[in-house]
């Protein structure tokens, strides 16, 4: 009993001296760990386009709806549907028989009436040969002079009768008032027009250019008045598809602004201009319209590298010459992609910690490394 006794008091002794050396060993290897190894970057600025994004709808610059001006039939049609005519380009012909009559009778009302004051022009002539000799009386030199000025009041009538007529008649006539593309024709050869419908023959748009209007509301719209002011037009790049976010080849310009808000909506339509030479733009079409608002050099922060203290504020923990860690609260004025634009906190040149900075405290001396932004996207972090 004894000596079972002394055999477990010598292995409990062993067992306790072994633990001692492994906790020793331990201890000595965590005071011989190098410091803890982060990624890091220095902070330099670049030069930045602030930019807006809003939506907006296709308009055409022109459009115009074709309709008479005379009664008639229409007896031809003299252009293709969708293709692209001439301002001044003939479109139809309403039949022009009655009208062609008119002018014509217009026409010979006001031969006659000349005729009629050149014969009296030259009665009125000799007359006054006459009556110096008192060849005849005052009253009869009188209604020469009457005749004749109510001769010329009828020259007149029958002019205004005549031009009216020649209006009327070029009038069946239709014409494309802009160049641009022509709908499909609301009317057939045969059809009956007027001079006061409401329904159109066909409709002329012009497509290049085209506007862009754009809706905007709230510290926005006061930025762009403000920056348009200063600058007159700003540039905007426009967004066919979001979900691939193809670009539109041309830019457009940002040159008119409403001066009232739209009570029910609380927006201000602001309009651009694009060119449009292939016709890709279509009235009707949606796009997101990216107004360029100014162009500055900025010191830029990412975001990846913050962290918010609970009031809301943002702090970022840089690497200092002796390779220690600092936390600094940092002001920003806003945002440019994945990046903050720093007003104070950091200056440029100073080393932040991007990644790792979870596991440093401020004063812990660190390990930095080049924060490589490829690799890092590739892997997730």
């Amino acid at each position: 009993m004894y000596q079972s006794y002394k055999v477990v008091t010598v292995f409990l002794s062993l067992l306790l001296l072994a633990c001692a050396e492994e906790s020793g060993s331990q201890q000595g290897m965590g005071q011989d760990m190098p410091p803890p190894a982060v990624s890091v970057m220095e902070l330099s600025r670049e030069n930045i386009t602030l930019s807006t994004s809003l939506p907006g709808r296709v308009t055409p610059s022109k459009q115009a709806h074709v309709r008479p001006q005379v009664d008639g039939v229409v007896v031809k049609r003299l252009f293709e549907e969708g293709a692209k005519v001439k301002k001044g380009q003939q479109l139809y012909q309403i039949d022009d028989t009655r009208y062609r009559a008119q002018y014509n009778s217009a026409k010979a009302d006001l031969q006659s009436a000349q005729a009629n004051v050149d014969t009296l022009e030259a009665r009125a002539k000799r007359y006054q040969n006459l009556i110096s000799k008192k060849a005849i009386s005052e009253q009869e030199n009188d209604d020469v002079i009457a005749q004749l000025a109510q001769a010329k009041a009828a020259i007149s009538v029958a002019q205004a009768t005549m031009d009216l007529a020649r209006v009327n008649l070029d009038y069946t006539r239709v014409y494309a008032p802009i160049d641009g593309e022509i709908s499909r024709s609301e009317v057939t050869e045969g059809a009956l027009v007027n001079a006061n419908q409401t329904q159109q023959m066909a409709t002329i748009t012009q497509l290049d250019p085209v506007f862009i209007d754009i809706q905007s509301s709230g510290k926005e719209v006061l930025k762009i008045r403000e920056m348009m002011t200063r600058k007159g037009a700003l540039p905007v790049d426009l967004i066919l598809n979001n979900l691939t976010g193809e670009k539109y080849a041309h830019q457009a310009e940002l040159k008119f602004s409403e001066v009232t808000v739209d009570e029910s909506t609380g927006a201000v339509t602001l309009r651009a201009i694009a060119p449009n030479p292939d016709g890709l733009l279509m009235p009707g079409m949606f796009v997101k319209a990216d107004v360029q608002m100014s162009s500055d050099s900025a010191l830029l922060l990412p975001q990846r590298a913050t962290t918010r203290n609970p009031d809301g504020s943002l702090v970022v923990f840089i690497v200092n010459e002796e390779n220690k860690v600092e936390a600094r609260p940092v002001s920003i004025s806003g945002n440019y992609r994945d990046q903050y634009i720093v007003n104070q906190g950091v200056t440029e040149g100073e080393t932040i910690i991007i990644t790792g900075y979870q596991k440093v405290q401020p004063g812990m001396a660190v390990t930095p490394q080049p924060w490589n932004s490829e690799s890092a996207s590739a892997t997730g972090e």
